[in-house]
């Protein structure tokens, strides 16, 4: 994928970008991250284009399979049709404007034809929450704080259900007569499966899956594949998956609102605090930070949870500052 993008009304013209935005082509869509990555002075641009496309309220409508690929079709070829019209670069840049602008009114008039609905949150958890519930599927998901699962629209059995994830959440997979593809979509790779219980993970600095029942094939962006037996535990690690050992209870304790810790450094519960209730915490220094804790601690309310680790008389929890800190208990 190699293209100039002179301004946003250029990538709101381009289906490649459109297919990112409304996940409607995976394989497009990681061409163009690819892109975004490969080029990054063109970021603003794209947050523009991003931005103008959030301002728009589109009817929602749940189509016809025949309906979707006629709208397609009808879109895309009057899309290239208003390219062509173009006479000359020295019209390009009055013309710009009125080709995004058509792109754009026949986006609002068939959008609900061309993109039903592809990764509407459907969950989304605040911090400090723990919530499950049931996909079009029947597919249970519970989902950890501060997530979002959202998923595409139309699942008929035969096609894939794919379902987007950014944070943590666990799948009990929902088998279809016809064994349709349930495929979890995160930043570094894809969970595909067809009826199963897993873990995912999919934060800022970690990605994981653990594998309770079934079977899955992860893929990354790259094409590279790996399978899971039950009990395995796949972390994303330096731009490739690594099999480790875990323990599974420790993995998915946040189900039942717990954290297991088992010698897990202070770094690591101040950073694990972070994620699940959005407060700045942090060890007062390096010693404490790689000090060391095991045990299973409530995690439903962030003050049990900090009395629960002062009640080691290990630690003491300072609030300074808007922040909390975590002292050796002998200062």
């Amino acid at each position: 994928m190699s293209k100039n993008y002179a301004g946003v009304e250029d990538l709101l013209c381009d289906e490649a970008f459109l297919s990112w935005y409304f996940k409607t082509d995976i394989r497009a869509a990681r061409r163009w991250e690819r892109w975004m990555t490969e080029n990054p002075g063109s970021s603003a641009r794209v947050l523009q284009a991003v931005e103008f496309l959030e301002s728009l309220e589109l009817e929602e409508k749940d189509p016809r399979p025949a309906e979707v690929s006629h709208a397609e079709r009808h879109l895309l070829d009057r899309i290239h049709r208003a390219g062509r019209q173009i006479p000359s670069k020295a019209m390009l840049t009055r013309n710009r404007w009125w080709l995004a602008a058509a792109c754009l009114l026949l986006l609002a008039a068939g959008a609900y034809f061309l993109f039903p609905k592809q990764g509407t949150p459907a969950f989304h958890t605040r911090f400090g929450e723990v919530s499950t519930g049931r996909l079009p599927d029947g597919t249970e998901v519970t989902v950890n704080a501060d997530s979002r699962v959202s998923w595409s629209g139309a699942w008929l059995d035969g096609k894939d259900r794919e379902v987007w994830l950014s944070g943590e959440a666990f799948f009990h997979v929902r088998k279809t007569p016809l064994k349709s593809r349930f495929i979890v979509h995160t930043g570094h790779f894809d969970v595909i499966v067809t009826g199963t219980m897993f873990n995912v993970l999919n934060r800022r600095d970690r990605s994981h899956v653990m594998l309770q029942e079934g079977s899955v094939t992860l893929q990354t962006a790259d094409g590279k594949e790996l399978a899971m037996t039950p009990g395995d535990f796949v972390e994303y690690s330096q731009d490739r998956l690594v099999k480790r050992m875990a323990k599974q209870d420790s993995i998915i304790a946040w189900k039942e609102h717990k954290l297991s810790f088992d010698n897990t450094t202070i770094r690591e519960v101040t950073a694990i605090i972070q994620e699940q209730y959005g407060v700045t915490t942090r060890p007062a220094n390096g010693s404490v930070a790689n000090s060391t804790i095991s045990g299973i601690m409530p995690n439903d309310n962030l003050d049990v949870l900090l009395k629960a680790l002062e009640a080691t008389a290990e630690f003491k929890v300072i609030r300074q500052g808007g922040e909390i800190i975590i002292q050796d208990h002998s200062n």
